[in-house]
């Protein structure tokens, strides 16, 4: 009898800081030749599952496992992670945690050189995996200076080089641009389809992920799993995107996973005429944030080049563009502590360049991409203590119901995002910078931090949001700044802006065109329509 490639036989993992299993009896096969996604809220134990699959789990994690782990019809569930590399390539939520040289080729070939494989093999599959991921450029690159895109497309391209049978990845797309995040999907999917490669891959952003999955593992909070076809999941999920969000409000059935299949159904709205509801951007008011012609260099490279943006107090803008494209450089130099080669930048009318660290957190907030380096206390509540009254009221808005004893770094990507970002919001500054705030947080969170967004900024605050999120840009932004190169190359209102490039158009937008954002237009007009027939 045939098995699969990897089954998990009633799994359970307990914590010693969690009064209920992570995992409870989990039941859970993943088939030769299958792309299998994870989902669930966050911190309903996706990462725990992935790596009790890669070994890291409880090795490095603590705590206690259950259960059986079997690889073709084999345990493997006290095999040690280096002994399961060669057959399960992992890639975790940091992937710059795992880099173990310094450029981008060493990396890509180190992983081979442990297995043993002779020189002109390796050349040849660093060659292949350069190509296949679009990172070709990047060959003799430093790892330290890459975006953290970059370093996401890299740390997948050192366990791809390996050739394992099953690649499990963490959130592999949440640092990706969209074209970028399209192209390694599809890598994944010419891997699975062409190869026989199976893939385990757990993903906030279900919108890039689904058109792609064979099956759907639904982790509830509650320690167990549903598995099945992603309509079928789907219907029942709390977890969904904008497109299957649609479906339900207007009675699809079956539900669509593409825009292609949307677009077909969405004829029947007959809503080609009508505007789309809800409030307009918000009115501009004083200029909070200003930067002109400002230059970075970094070696003979032009990070930024006389990059212009102006922020009115009251608005809320997102950043977007490629990786690389400059968008974490430009919040650092907003914030002051990256040095300008040349340029004005003011905020609240001073320089952030010139003050103290101090002064500058007096008037500017920066949540930076790696959200942990601002938690270095022992507990949640003793960051929640330090950072003020308000600190525990917004992190329970984001992701409620984190126990206060437990120790940031025991908590999900998500979980410690959220904790940091209550941090930075109770302090109330005047301009407020996100780096990648919605990295491992579910739907329903992005949701809650764009009602907190939208409340600061009604509060007459400034926010400067850098995504690669089109989903959240269309529910919380204002306007659009998009760089490239380190230029601005388009700026404007929302629903112009992401109309005019299909890379930063949301769900709703490719099915229903501009200037349609969100599914609570589509609601608000559908019902607005059938109230004046009445």
């Amino acid at each position: 009898m045939k098995h699969p490639l990897l089954e998990l036989r009633s799994i359970t993992v307990t914590l010693p800081e969690r009064e209920h299993p992570v995992l409870d009896h989990v039941d859970l096969a993943v088939e030769e030749g299958e792309l299998l996604l994870v989902s669930g809220p966050t911190g309903s134990g996706k990462s725990t599952l992935l790596g009790v699959v890669a070994g890291v789990v409880p090795r490095f994690s603590g705590g206690t496992l259950g259960g059986d782990l079997l690889l073709d019809g084999t345990s493997i569930v006290r095999m040690p992670p280096r002994e399961r590399a060669a057959a399960i390539g992992y890639v975790g939520q940091d992937p710059a945690a795992g880099f173990v040289t310094d450029t981008v080729e060493e990396e890509l070939a180190y992983g081979m050189e442990q297995l043993g494989l002779p020189p002109a093999t390796m050349r040849r599959r660093v060659e292949e995996t350069l190509d296949l991921l679009g990172i070709a450029d990047l060959r003799d690159r430093d790892l330290r200076t890459l975006s953290g895109g970059q370093q996401q497309r890299v740390a997948i391209g050192s366990v791809l080089t390996m050739h394992p049978r099953l690649l499990v990845l963490d959130e592999p797309t949440s640092a990706l641009d969209p074209t970028a995040a399209e192209d390694v999907l599809a890598t994944l999917t010419r891997l699975v389809h062409d190869l026989g490669v199976s893939v385990l891959l757990a993903e906030h952003r279900l919108e890039r992920v689904i058109p792609f999955a064979d099956r759907i593992a639904l982790l509830t909070g509650d320690g167990s799993v549903r598995v099945g076809a992603p309509a079928s999941v789907l219907a029942g999920s709390p977890v969904v995107p904008p497109l299957v969000e649609l479906g339900r409000a207007v009675g699809w059935d079956p539900l669509p996973l593409t825009v292609r299949d949307a677009r077909r159904m969405a004829r029947s709205l007959g809503l080609d005429d009508d505007p789309p509801v809800g409030p307009g951007p918000a009115a501009a008011g004083v200029e909070t944030v200003a930067a002109r012609k400002v230059t970075v260099l970094r070696g003979a490279r032009a990070a930024l080049h006389e990059v212009g943006l102006t922020l009115a107090e009251g608005t809320v803008t997102a950043l977007m563009g490629r990786n690389g494209a400059g968008k974490s450089t430009l919040l650092w130099t907003l914030q002051g502590t990256q040095k300008r080669n040349g340029g004005t930048v003011t905020v609240a009318g001073a320089d952030p360049a010139k003050a103290s660290p101090d002064q500058r957190r007096a008037y500017v907030g920066l949540l930076p991409q790696t959200a942990a380096d601002l938690l270095y206390l022992e507990t949640v509540e003793e960051e929640c203590r330090a950072g003020g009254p308000r600190t525990r009221e917004i992190l329970d808005q984001l992701v409620p119901g984190i126990p206060g004893d437990r120790h940031p770094r025991d908590l999900s990507e998500g979980q410690r995002l959220a904790v940091a970002l209550s941090l930075v919001l109770a302090a109330d500054p005047p301009a407020l910078l996100l780096d990648e705030p919605t990295r491992g947080l579910d739907y329903a969170a992005k949701h809650a931090l764009a009602t907190l967004l939208r409340r600061f900024a009604a509060q007459g605050r400034t926010v400067l949001v850098a995504t690669h999120d089109v989903e959240f840009t269309a529910q919380v932004a204002d306007g659009v700044v998009v760089l490239a190169d380190g230029e601005v190359v388009s700026a404007g209102p929302t629903r112009r802006v992401v109309a005019e490039s299909p890379s930063f158009a949301p769900q709703v937008t490719k099915v229903l065109g501009a200037p349609w954002l969100r599914v609570d237009e589509v609601v608000s007009a559908l019902a607005t329509r059938e109230g004046s027939i009445r």
